[in-house]
């Protein structure tokens, strides 16, 4: 069985779990809010989630504090990039409000604000019809291609919200261990420093260098258990290597846990890209 959150675009996960294999479903579960969805995936033998990487390289900040703060057996194990499927389409002349849902803007906010467009922002659960309803005379939606109501059109900027790119999903599981893995794979880990003082962060990616293995990402949190927490992506060539990296820190003394493990050596198109001016 496959589910998604309820904040999750259906038309999206769906396409997602079919282009990957995953499953052939017509429409996925909705297990409610972020925290629910990863409780019921733990609790439920043969269930797992669709659900929103931000990027394999990059992971959306959101996740991977979701899936430190879940269940421990709780793991991402598998990536794949959508084409996005959000259109502008309304009945005619159109100078009435723009209803949009939570993904929606998610994916498509900057396009829509170099559009000077405001939209009205509501729950992704909210139906076509209220939707409809919501925009009133002369007001138009953005939303999937697929459930695009009859006598609604693309409007002219509607292409405008294509150029953003795929978007990447991955698969939530419940698992013992991570997925053995003889080629390439892009792993997400969590770890604390057993101290939490100036410095302490060095020798921990000291192990990390030594382990043979360059960082994609890493991002710090404050704990609620004193040391901060640190997430970290990187690409690692075998589990066997990630098993050596894991025991060393065990051995340091350093906690931590692996959020995800994504077979793929390269993931195109790469993590959002800036432009610098350095002081």
């Amino acid at each position: 069985m496959l589910g998604r959150s309820e904040r999750e675009s259906p038309a999206h996960a769906v396409l997602a779990a079919r282009m990957a294999g995953w499953n052939d479903p017509v429409e996925l579960l909705d297990l409610g809010t972020t925290a629910d969805t990863l409780a019921t995936v733990a609790s439920i033998e043969a269930l797992a989630a669709v659900v929103h990487l931000g990027h394999p390289e990059h992971p959306a900040p959101g996740l991977e504090r979701a899936l430190l703060e879940g269940a421990p057996s709780l793991i991402m194990t598998a990536a794949v990039a959508v084409p996005g499927q959000w259109v502008w389409v309304g009945a005619g002349a159109t100078v009435g409000q723009v209803v949009i849902d939570e993904a929606g803007m998610r994916d498509c906010a900057s396009v829509l604000r170099g559009l000077g467009v405001s939209p009205r922002l509501v729950p992704t659960r909210t139906s076509v019809e209220e939707r409809i309803a919501l925009a009133g005379e002369g007001g138009s939606l953005v939303i999937e291609r697929p459930r695009v109501p009859a006598g609604f059109a693309e409007l002219p900027d509607s292409a405008a919200l294509a150029e953003g790119g795929p978007i990447w999903y991955g698969l939530l599981e419940s698992r013992d261990d991570w997925p053995p893995f003889t080629t390439p794979a892009q792993v997400w880990l969590a770890f604390g420093p057993a101290d939490d003082h100036l410095g302490s962060l060095q020798p921990t990616l000291a192990i990390i260098a030594d382990a043979g293995l360059d960082l994609d990402h890493l991002r710090s949190q404050p704990s609620s258990e004193g040391p901060h927490v640190f997430f970290a992506s990187f690409s690692c060539p075998t589990s066997d290597k990630l098993s050596v990296l894991v025991d060393a820190l065990t051995d340091r003394g350093v906690a931590h846990r692996t959020l995800a493990v994504l077979p793929g050596e390269s993931f195109v198109p790469g993590p959002d890209t800036l432009t610098p001016r350095w002081a």
